[in-house]
């Protein structure tokens, strides 16, 4: 816990709490610019090395906070898994393998469960990165790597309740996530292979993954007359149909096309084949695209459907814009 107490009133609304977790945010990043920039960049270096997960460990609020870090290690790219401290005396020191890298969470560097496993960490030969308010406390002086978590003042107005500090202990640690991802070169392909589900999964669903294929697809010659043509449109339900030559795709022809050709040739637009009134340069989307691209591109051109193709432009399929809105991508 931090040893100062506030120099200020204590706080009394929600917006001081959060104005005081705020001060102590800004005070975290300009120590990334200053003090820990060498110690940070350092971090960085040893994390990206380690050839196995990640080991972040900590007790308490410290804890959650450490538990948290490893679940935004894992779902940005970097392997990584929680140790509860009491647990790792008991038999989960099994986790540990020598040269693995630990990140230990103690606001004061002294909590008691983590000094009894410094002796095993330095008999594995283990990197410990600890986080903690105190360059001479017991872990930071153990460590290979001490990153300054403190703060001027927790946001409980008794100075007690660890707020501030694990706020700031949380942004660190995505902070950590964030530029090992980005330096491991993380794409939003790899992000969507780890999130099939939930509204993250959703977001980066694949057009392949909701396409119309197969019969469902709605297909005519050029030669096609109009009637089998909008017998297609409507059997199809789809408002659009691909007009096909073999494999090879000439165009489509879209529920809008037809009202054109009805309002300009009447009586006689029944007389016209499908490669007469078609659009001979359909938009088309490749079949790995994210459904938000789909999205933004059929609001941008105001289009209801897009034909989606393959590595050799091969038509795969017909995405619908209500195949989009159904996944709620806003």
């Amino acid at each position: 816990m931090p040893n100062e107490a506030p120099t200020s009133q204590p706080a009394t609304s929600p917006a001081d709490f959060v104005r005081i977790e705020a001060a102590a945010l800004n005070e975290l990043a300009h120590r990334l610019d200053t003090t820990l920039q060498a110690p940070i960049a350092r971090a960085i270096e040893i994390l990206l090395a380690s050839t196995r997960p990640i080991i972040i460990t900590g007790i308490g609020k410290s804890g959650i906070i450490a538990s948290k870090i490893a679940a935004t290690l894992r779902s940005t790219g970097t392997p990584a898994h929680f140790l509860h401290p009491a647990e790792a005396l008991h038999g989960d020191l099994g986790m540990l393998a020598t040269g693995d890298t630990v990140l230990a969470l103690s606001y004061s560097g002294e909590t008691e469960e983590l000094l009894r496993l410094l002796p095993t960490l330095k008999r594995l030969t283990c990197n410990l990165i600890v986080l903690c308010s105190s360059s001479t406390s017991t872990l930071a002086e153990a460590s290979d790597i001490f990153l300054d978590v403190s703060v001027t003042a927790e946001a409980c107005r008794l100075n007690l309740a660890p707020t501030a500090s694990t706020t700031v202990m949380l942004a660190l640690g995505d902070a950590i996530a964030l530029q090992l991802s980005q330096q491991r070169g993380w794409k939003a392909e790899d992000f969507a292979d780890l999130h099939p589900g939930g509204r993250i999964g959703k977001r980066l669903s694949r057009v392949q993954d909701l396409m119309h294929s197969g019969d469902a697809l709605p297909s005519v010659s050029p030669n096609t007359p109009m009637p089998q043509v909008i017998y297609e449109m409507s059997r199809k339900k789809l408002g659009m149909t691909t007009v096909m030559d073999g494999e090879k795709l000439r165009g489509i022809i879209s529920d809008g096309d037809l009202r054109r050709l009805l309002e300009r040739d009447g009586k006689h637009a029944l007389d016209r084949s499908a490669g007469e009134i078609m659009n001979p340069n359909p938009l088309t989307i490749h079949a790995s695209a994210f459904a938000t691209v789909a999205l933004a591109l059929m609001e941008e051109k105001k289009i209801t459907s897009l034909v989606v193709t393959g590595s050799d432009h091969q038509v795969l399929g017909v995405l619908h814009l209500h195949d989009l809105w159904t996944l709620e991508l806003a």
